[in-house]
């Protein structure tokens, strides 16, 4: 890669742009704020910034992720840019191996392609894919984009995809590819980060089990456990001079995005959901969490001490509240809990 292998836990932000009927913001502001946020962010010494992709969602959650990405990369010059993640039955393999090529362009080399197989079953109704096709589809998808990534002309013949005499033009900056990085919750999920990528986005804690699973993948491909790369946190971990304070600015809007995740996952997976239905469910749930810069470091030395950490990454804005209500929450991590994982020359 371009990119030499960074010994130092990296930090990340995370959006996925939503903007919800009950708190509703102009989208073109939403949107304004949040690049001018990131490009703020990057002068503070974050290191990368995630996108999320969903479709047909109220509240306008990304769908479109690569544009995005085109946006921030014109307005920054360090932070490195990944998706995180695409969902690869809903893609052409070609086109978004140009779309991604030309971010990469656009970016001066700082892109990185994370890929799922999804798991939302009206999207997969949106577009008519076969719900149990995703694994498969996503695997030829993989195979297709590092292939054009590295230089190929490439005619292929899958059962989802087939393509004549194809290249990119221009080819991404990096080489022999942008970075690749494949996100999930499963076994299948961890064969196919092992085989086809370069990095594991995982769910939030805990890690462990999937790591274990990655490195035995990895080892069976005879691959070294030293090339593991793997992003992955807590779904909140906000820092906060006045944690109580905080932790109430933001819950109303955790429990709105819990929420929907719980129906999306209940659905998928033929089960009926639970639902958070006030603070106090929140409180006890635990998957809001608001703390001091001490407190946050111990908490994410803990997870580096379960699993070898490459990428710390939590949701940066909660659905809804503006971003300028973030940027506190961003310096004090920043100025106070990234210097203590940067490795003193």
């Amino acid at each position: 890669m371009t990119q030499k292998h960074n010994p130092s836990l990296r930090f990340g932000l995370w959006y996925d742009f939503r903007n919800p009927t009950r708190w509703r913001q102009p989208f073109d502001r939403l949107y304004g704020e949040i690049f001018e946020q990131i490009a703020w962010a990057e002068t503070l010494g974050f290191d990368d910034v995630w996108l999320s992709e969903h479709h047909f969602i109220d509240d306008g959650y990304s769908p479109a992720l690569l544009p995005i990405a085109a946006a921030v990369a014109a307005r920054t010059k360090t932070i490195r840019i990944a998706t995180g993640v695409m969902l690869a039955p809903f893609h052409n393999p070609v086109r978004l191996a140009e779309d991604a090529a030309t971010v990469d362009v656009i970016s001066g080399g700082r892109f990185e392609l994370g890929i799922g197989v999804g798991y939302k079953v009206e999207e997969f109704e949106g577009f008519a894919v076969n719900y149990d096709e995703r694994g498969g589809r996503t695997n030829e998808l993989l195979e297709i984009v590092r292939r054009l990534f590295e230089g190929e002309t490439l005619t292929y013949r899958g059962k989802h995809f087939e393509f004549n005499n194809v290249r990119l033009t221009p080819e991404p900056i990096q080489k022999p590819r942008p970075p690749i990085w494949v996100g999930g919750f499963t076994p299948a999920a961890m064969r196919r980060v092992a085989r086809y990528g370069d990095g594991f986005m995982g769910p939030p804690i805990p890690l462990k089990p999937l790591y274990d699973i990655y490195r035995r993948e990895m080892a069976k491909l005879g691959k070294s456990e030293a090339n593991c790369r793997i992003a992955g946190g807590y779904s909140w971990l906000i820092v906060s001079d006045d944690p109580e304070k905080t932790w109430n600015e933001a819950a109303d809007h955790v429990i709105y995005q819990l929420n929907n995740y719980a129906e999306w996952f209940g659905r998928a997976a033929n089960t009926v959901p639970e639902q958070i239905r006030n603070r106090g469910q929140l409180k006890a749930n635990g998957a809001l969490r608001v703390a001091t810069p001490e407190q946050c470091v111990r908490m994410i030395r803990e997870i580096v001490a379960d699993v070898p950490l490459t990428h710390f990454l939590s949701w940066t804005l909660p659905p809804g509240l503006p971003p300028k209500w973030a940027a506190p929450h961003i310096e004090l991590m920043a100025k106070k809990v990234i210097p203590a994982f940067r490795q003193v020359p």
